[in-house]
């Protein structure tokens, strides 16, 4: 049984359903197979290397 068969006990609100088609489940499935620990410390990655872009961004303005 899929979303369109299944009787929600709730109206489906179409802007959620519109945005829906664009999430890429895959990632989803492949983060949800790691730990806590595992989601952390990618998280954590993540964050040093936006916090790197940043600094890259500061400096490439400081120079101009």
């Amino acid at each position: 049984m899929n979303e369109k068969t299944r009787d929600f006990p709730f109206e489906l609100d179409p802007v959620i359903e519109a945005y829906k088609k664009d999430v890429d489940l895959t990632l989803l499935r492949e983060n949800l197979k790691l730990t806590v620990e595992e989601r952390f410390l990618k998280l954590m990655r993540l964050q040093e290397f936006a916090e790197e872009l940043r600094k890259a961004g500061r400096e490439l303005r400081a120079r101009k």
